[in-house]
């Protein structure tokens, strides 16, 4: 009976420290972000060309009307082309995109991929710009998004992420993962910066220098491309700025299998990226300094939000019932107020960074799921295997509802 004790008290050790300092991380960020991010002097006053890439593979329901919304941006026409990268679009779809003043560059691939799709447009379309803005099939930019990119790239920064948010409110889950979304976005963007690190990069609504990003890129094949693409950036010393205020739309999950399939492969990416970079983010550390680098392979092992959260309620609990069932000669390593701590700082720092206007009704309802979606998160991270290494695909199918101001 003592060597089961034993195994359980080392279990609870290993779990205290792992969720604890990831508790810890997240409460130190979001409470930065609730400070202003002030940003460097501009530098230069030039207008670049953009290219506004949109990947897209079997989004005939969406493609259209976002590449229409793209070319509405108040910015010098000639300075900008949308780009729309077809991966088995329909034959209709293709035929109303090439109605429009963009670019449609047509790929074919055995096994799809972003990275490939990216890759494959900018052999084709040269290098006459200046900046590679890239959109998901389903993002919809507030016009000022170029202009605003471009008073970043006059300050220096060769990377940006825009503001991504949601786009659709329309169940339960579209609106937790916007909640979500924006948690991210202060923790991981505003939160960093404040403190002098680099953003994240989330996939979408970031621009990169153009011969930068090609370069980059030309040595991605992961499905996880844009951590992949941050941790070459951090690597190479590039800070990557964040502004809150350029705002990008984004289609977010409404359906449960949706959910899996998406969390899957972020989770799956993050651990291969985790195992891929630690060894180096931690020689880069100690031998050049670069902290930038080694907290975004720390990133990678952060637990998701909503497991952390629903982790540490299910251990505080079992930790409360232990006092009423547990011999007190069998003493736990980690005691309960520490655990209680933990739980704390994680529900501040979720409070203090979900913006005001989710404060209703409406985000009270969707609470209620919130013990689903742990429980499909964590079914997602028991099937993460073989997830970072072959393309799901997320579908999208919301035009309406964009909430643009």
């Amino acid at each position: 009976m003592e060597y089961l004790w034993l195994i359980v008290n080392i279990i609870e050790i290993v779990l205290f420290v792992y969720l604890g300092l990831a508790s810890f991380y997240i409460f130190i960020f979001g409470f930065a972000s609730v400070f202003p991010h002030t940003s460097k002097k501009q530098t230069a006053s030039r207008e670049r060309k953009f290219a506004i890439l949109i990947p897209g593979y079997k989004e005939d329901k969406v493609i259209v009307d976002v590449a229409a919304d793209a070319l509405n941006q108040d910015y010098p026409r000639e300075l900008f082309e949308v780009i729309v990268i077809a991966d088995s679009f329909q034959q209709s779809t293709l035929e109303n995109l090439r109605a429009l003043p963009i670019r449609v560059v047509e790929v074919v691939f055995e096994i799809s991929k972003k990275s490939k799709a990216l890759n494959k447009c900018m052999q084709e379309i040269g290098d006459e710009y200046d900046v590679a803005m890239i959109l998901d099939a389903d993002n919809m930019m507030a016009p000022d998004v170029l202009r605003l990119m471009n008073d970043a790239f006059n300050k220096g920064f060769l990377a940006v992420q825009g503001h991504r948010m949601a786009k659709n409110l329309n169940t339960d889950f579209a609106i937790l993962d916007a909640v979500s979304e924006e948690i991210n976005n202060k923790i991981f963007r505003k939160g960093h910066r404040v403190l002098g690190f680099s953003s994240a990069l989330i996939g979408s609504g970031m621009a990169i220098e153009y011969a930068l990003f090609k370069k980059s890129m030309a040595r991605v094949d992961s499905v996880g491309e844009d951590k992949e693409l941050e941790m070459k950036l951090l690597k190479n010393s590039y800070k990557i700025e964040y502004l809150e205020n350029a705002a990008v739309f984004d289609e977010k999950t409404s359906k449960t299998e949706v959910f899996v399939n998406q969390r899957r492969r972020w989770i799956a990416a993050q651990l291969e990226f985790f195992r891929k970079y630690f060894f180096d983010g931690l020689w880069h550390l100690i031998r050049y300094g670069k902290a930038d680098y080694f907290d975004k392979v720390l990133q990678m092992v952060q637990p998701p939000r909503i497991l952390l959260l629903g982790l540490l309620f299910i251990i505080l609990a079992l930790k409360l019932a232990g006092n009423y069932f547990v011999p007190e000669s069998f003493s736990a390593p980690i005691p309960i107020l520490l655990w209680f701590y933990a739980f704390l700082i994680t529900v501040v720092t979720l409070l203090i960074t979900t913006p005001l206007k989710f404060y209703n009704l409406k985000t009270a309802y969707a609470l209620l799921s919130l013990p689903l979606g742990f429980l499909l998160m964590f079914k997602s991270l028991l099937k993460v295997k073989g997830a970072s290494k072959r393309f799901i695909h997320t579908s999208h199918g919301h035009t309406e509802n964009e909430v643009k101001k």
